[in-house]
């Protein structure tokens, strides 16, 4: 299952983006007015949860400076990753995609598909309001 983000431009350089992103404790006002739990696990890695649904532990897996970050699911059931794409518009400004991505048995795809739907859509609205 892929799901995509709308892209969102920033006022900011690629750079700026990619070091916001890369510092995983700034995830926290990215995050939907729901999250019930953030905790910073390690400075790779943090565990949030959204109300009515499991913990989720996101790690930093890779990165290709100043363009893309990709996140990956760190233990528990669900194998997933969430990248973020950072284009280059100009100097001083960019846009983002976020894009989930994940192997889930079609029942479990049908459950999800519209909660991450809405999370990966709030995350990229809120980018441009947290740098």
């Amino acid at each position: 299952m892929k799901l995509e983000s709308p892209k969102v431009s920033l006022e900011k350089s690629t750079q700026e983006v990619f070091d916001f992103l890369t510092d995983v404790k700034n995830f926290k006002p990215l995050m939907p007015e729901n999250t019930s739990k953030f905790e910073l696990l390690d400075e790779d890695t943090f565990l949030f949860a959204l109300s009515g649904m499991p913990e989720i532990v996101l790690k930093k897996k890779s990165m290709e400076a100043p363009n893309r970050i990709i996140l990956g699911a760190a233990g528990g059931k669900l194998d997933f990753s969430l990248t973020a794409n950072i284009e280059s518009i100009s100097e001083n400004k960019s846009d983002v995609q976020l894009i989930f991505e994940g192997d889930f048995n079609p029942m479990m795809a049908m459950m999800i598909k519209g909660p991450i739907t809405k999370f990966i859509e709030t995350l990229a609205e809120n980018i441009p309001k947290s740098i």
